[in-house]
């Protein structure tokens, strides 16, 4: 076990590792054994200033005047010394998180030096464009960076949605502050060894661990940041909307989540089975696009809520430290506590409990595992239908026909994600075209790409993630009008 004392961490400005200015600091806690791991400090507004001082004075200073193409290669090396160091970082990620260690160290680990790789490469490959106005004028563009960004980050993958703000914020010559989650904050503090590894010049990238609830909103008010990236629930985002109003900061949302996973009657139903289970279950249900409403057809209904609650009845928590575990520990008493009151609202509202539905002990006595949960005849009305919970905990419903279905899934003021099983490309493609969502998935869930944006409609918030549409959102465009008559 890794000892408290070697994981204490300070703030990073600067490419200074520093105590809070109140000298105050907060516990981190493993959710697999409900011990403290490590204790990180806790900024106040005090060192929010130092962090966008240093921000903006590399900002216009030695990052400004870097070529696009040495600026890239940075990025990329960011990357690569990630995949350097993955074995001690994929640690970290499951020590506060209780995501299994095969999924910090062969998924998220590499999905975020990918994103360091390709956004990298755009570096040196944002160009404007020249235009043909009236007159005799040379009109042209210049593509340039906001400023100084903000990262807010969640806790449900801290490391990897971390990268997703911070590849395209650097790559297009902007600088950083990145907030993690308070209890997940060990590995984007990892991140300022890299960035001192790599050689970002000072002020750069900077990481400020601190409560969600005062940080959050110091960030969201100060006027010495340009842009904030948020991902969260949509409360909190609303709250950043509104509270950015004042200094007209530039925001993104990547919100909440409902989404809904459509089995239609032709569907490959062991397939389908399969990629039910991993659109739920997948990252313990912490995941904003977990296809946590299951649509099925009536005529098939029967058969597959039995195949799918045998195939959860097969799925066992354990050590998120051990290679072979597939499913660990909740991130958070909080939630865990949040996950049970939904699951008991489903038994009180006359859903049907099929599979889970209890907190488990996988032998320690201690952490905060809950068992893989189906409901079945779940009605839209419904609190487990309707709210997002964030969890292991899969709503089924049925329909009588696709009108139905297409109703029924975009019944939500949600529209993240969504999903479609049916042997039918025609139907599959139509059905797509119908979802109000930001990523439609066909005979496949929970598939992700640097390369493809993310992002989400209605209530799940605006901008995209990833992509060269991600490009867009740290950068601004500049018209530049010259008179050319003689």
């Amino acid at each position: 076990m890794t000892t408290t004392a070697s994981l204490d961490k300070h703030l990073f400005i600067n490419n200074e590792w520093r105590p809070a200015g109140s000298g105050k600091t907060m516990e981190v806690v493993n959710p697999a054994t409900e011990e403290v791991c490590a204790s990180v400090a806790s900024a106040d507004s005090g060192d929010l200033d130092a962090a966008v001082d240093a921000a903006r004075a590399a900002f216009v200073g030695p990052w400004a005047t870097m070529s696009a193409r040495e600026r890239g290669r940075l990025v990329r090396r960011m990357g690569e010394r990630l995949m350097e160091k993955a074995d001690e970082i994929s640690r970290l990620e499951t020590l506060h998180n209780g995501k299994p260690i095969n999924e910090s160290r062969h998924v998220e680990i590499p999905a975020a030096a990918e994103c360091f790789e390709y956004f990298g490469g755009w570096s040196d490959k944002l160009m404007g464009e020249t235009i043909p106005v009236k007159g005799n004028h040379l009109t042209y563009t210049l593509r340039e960076p906001l400023g100084v960004c903000a990262a807010i980050v969640p806790w449900n993958f801290p490391l990897l949605i971390a990268v997703w703000k911070i590849a395209p914020a650097l790559a297009t010559g902007n600088t950083i502050i990145v907030k993690p989650a308070s209890q997940t904050p060990l590995t984007a503090l990892a991140l300022g060894d890299i960035a001192v590894d790599v050689g970002l010049p000072p002020g750069v990238f900077n990481v400020l661990t601190g409560p969600g609830a005062k940080l959050g909103q110091a960030i969201v008010e100060h006027p010495g940041i340009d842009k904030i990236a948020f991902t969260g629930d949509t409360s909190t985002g609303k709250g950043i909307m509104r509270g950015a109003a004042d200094t007209l900061k530039k925001i993104t949302l990547e919100l909440g989540g409902k989404s809904p996973n459509i089995v239609l009657p032709d569907a490959d139903i062991e397939a389908a089975v399969r990629g039910a289970t991993i659109g739920i279950f997948y990252g313990k249900g912490e995941v904003c696009a977990a296809g946590s409403r299951l649509l099925v057809d009536k005529s098939i209904k029967d058969e597959f809520i039995d195949k799918l609650a045998a195939r959860t009845k097969k799925m066992v928590a354990g050590d998120p430290m051990d290679p072979k575990t597939r499913f660990g520990a909740l991130s958070s008493k909080k939630q865990m506590e949040t996950v049970l009151r939904y699951i008991e609202s489903g038994r009180k509202e006359g859903a049907t409990l099929v599979a889970g539905g209890e907190r488990i002990d996988i032998g320690t006595g201690r952490g905060y595992f809950v068992q893989p949960t189906v409901f079945a005849d779940v009605q839209p009305e419904m609190t487990i239908s309707r709210e997002e919970i964030f969890g292991p905990v899969l709503a089924a419903i049925e329909f009588a026909d696709l009108d139905e279905a297409i109703a029924r899934a975009n019944d939500t003021p949600y529209g993240l994600a969504a999903g479609v099983w049916t042997r039918d490309i025609k139907k599959a493609h139509y059905v797509a075209s119908k979802l109000k969502a930001g990523t439609v998935w066909i005979n496949t869930y929970n598939v992700y790409d640097t390369a493809a944006p993310f992002g989400g409609y209605k209530a799940s918030g605006f901008g995209r993630e990833m992509s060269a549409h991600a490009l867009e959102h740290y950068t601004q465009i500049k018209s530049v009008w010259v008179d050319l008559n003689m």
